[in-house]
């Protein structure tokens, strides 16, 4: 328990060194500043041990804030969630058929219809997979794909794909709407989305629901393939809960970013029967081969 204890430490120091960046601040997708140095380092050993609680007391309610309050991603960093649907020829999308075809197989030897996606911590991409790689299934022919947004603290599905829902996954699972007036359509696309419209007070408890169980079972029956796109698994319980949920879990890591005691501690988390693979995103990749 103490490499997961450690873990969650660092994954709140994450999420409130994203809380509100300013204009210019690199997007999860792009290069981050370098770390501090030693002597950065060697200053904050040194903090009284009251001034270490207090930062500690911030990061927090940083966890509890208003999601109101994060920032508008730039045009570049949505463009990048959905690249499979403005460049459907790119390399990148390829990959992303080339999971595809990997999940196929292993759905070809027990039922996959539900899938969540997720990752140890925020900025690692695992919106971008789950929005590409529901993209490039709906490209499948004959198959109905359906894309959930489990974020009901900080969503970005809907902004990605530019949809402006008038219901989402909250208001279902409190059952103000049916799960089908609350589906959209992406335009361009097959893929049909439930996003997220209002974020309640209490979204672990909703995901944990009958309510939520329910609906899964009603997904899978309606949908070939059913992704869920839920929060980093280090930092709040929502992903271990809808991970219980599904038939697989695919998790994203950040190449020379997440470090390794994290991803333990995010297997420690998941059940590792569910875990269908492993997704490497932001590795330096070779374009040049054959067909790219």
């Amino acid at each position: 328990m103490g490499k997961v204890y450690d873990a969650l430490r660092r994954a709140e120091s994450q999420r409130s060194e994203r809380r509100a960046p300013p204009a210019g601040f690199p997007t999860p997708m792009e290069p981050l500043a370098a770390p501090p140095g030693p002597a950065a380092d060697d200053h904050r050993a040194g903090q009284p041990a009251r001034e270490q609680r207090g930062r500690f007391a911030r990061l927090l309610r940083t966890l509890r804030r208003d999601p109101a309050e994060t920032t508008r991603d730039d045009a570049g960093a949505i463009n990048k969630r959905r690249i499979a649907l403005l460049q459907p020829d790119s390399f990148v999308a390829e990959q992303f058929r080339t999971l595809r075809a990997r999940l196929d197989s292993l759905a070809a030897e027990r039922p996959i219809r539900t899938i969540a996606i997720t990752s140890a911590l925020p900025g690692e991409g695992k919106t971008t997979a789950s929005i590409n790689l529901a993209l490039v299934s709906a490209m499948a022919v004959g198959r109905r794909v359906l894309l959930v947004d489990c974020d009901l603290r900080r969503p970005k599905v809907h902004s990605a794909l530019g949809l402006r829902p008038e219901l989402g996954l909250a208001e279902v699972l409190m059952d103000q709407a049916t799960a089908e007036r609350a589906i959209c359509k992406v335009e361009g696309s097959a893929l049909e989305v439930l996003p997220v419209r209002g974020t309640p007070s209490n979204p672990a408890e909703l995901l944990a629901s009958p309510r939520m169980r329910s609906l899964v079972e009603e997904l899978a029956r309606g949908y070939d393939q059913v992704i869920f796109d839920t929060p980093p698994t280090l930092s709040l319980p929502d992903a271990k809960v809808v991970s219980e949920l599904v038939d697989g879990v695919v998790l994203v890591v950040r190449a020379d970013q997440t470090p390794e005691d994290d991803v333990q501690a995010t297997l420690d988390v998941l059940d590792r029967r569910r875990l269908l693979g492993v997704v490497l995103n932001g590795a330096e990749t070779d374009t040049q081969r054959y067909g790219y």
